[in-house]
């Protein structure tokens, strides 16, 4: 499957959250974008992984810029977009890649924390990271924030009430943000995913024949193509990408 080079960014800054492991959807989103041409600020809450990225991808000729803290904080949120500006001095784009699962079970067997771990990890990190960008793409008139929402928002999934939640508010947050940003120029957009073919989930469920499997690929040419001015005309979408399950 072609993947990245079919779009051009060059000369464009994107910055993508969640890049800490090679095989997960972050590292793999900000690859192809590096290897599309844009300069990349990468960040995720694990110090020793994203800086092992930015430098693999430096080492393969991508710009890089490493910018590690819990995204959950507003300062630290703020604090890697500006990386983007005092390393590129621009922000044309972000991926809010940050995220995932964190517990499947009953609702009624839940800890109590589970909720709020959901939410921090999925909705407040889209949030604040989104917050922050949105200041510095409204003085340049231009830019475009991709979200990552799941299929699980759209479609009903017994045991994921708490992440199900979760993505759902990011879904409605995208829808709400595009609207107040589409005067400035801006776009914003989210992927819904189904589930995806990567090495934690191939290991939780293993080569499971049932499973409908969503290459990661396939999500990241979506994200790719949400983010570029082909989809220029498109704000506000939430797009599945999960074989027509929704």
């Amino acid at each position: 499957m072609h993947l990245g080079p079919a779009y051009d960014f060059r000369d464009k800054v994107v910055l993508v959250t969640g890049v800490n492991r090679v095989g997960q959807i972050g590292h793999a989103v900000a690859l192809a974008f590096g290897q599309a041409g844009a300069k990349l600020v990468v960040c995720d809450i694990n110090t020793v992984g994203v800086a092992t990225r930015a430098k693999e991808f430096q080492a393969a000729g991508i710009p890089a810029k490493a910018a590690a803290g819990d995204l959950t904080e507003p300062d630290v949120a703020q604090w890697c977009v500006q990386q983007a500006l005092q390393t590129y001095g621009r922000l044309d784009v972000v991926i809010n890649a940050a995220g995932g699962l964190t517990a499947v079970g009953p609702m009624v067997e839940a800890d109590t924390g589970v909720l709020d771990r959901e939410f921090d990890v999925n909705v407040k990190t889209t949030y604040l990271v989104s917050a922050a960008a949105a200041k510095v793409m409204v003085s340049q008139r231009r830019g475009s924030i991709v979200n990552f929402a799941s299929v699980t928002a759209l479609l009903a999934r017994p045991q994921m009430a708490a992440y199900s939640a979760a993505k759902a508010a990011v879904a409605a947050l995208t829808r709400s943000l595009a609207l107040e940003l589409r005067d400035h120029g801006i776009r914003v957009n989210a992927v819904a995913p189904g589930l995806a073919r990567t090495g934690d989930n191939l290991e939780a469920m293993g080569e499971d024949t049932e499973a409908r499997w969503v290459q990661v690929a396939e999500i990241v040419n979506a994200v790719m193509f949400l983010a570029s001015d082909l989809a220029s005309g498109v704000t506000g979408h939430v797009l599945p990408v999960a074989h027509g399950e929704v």
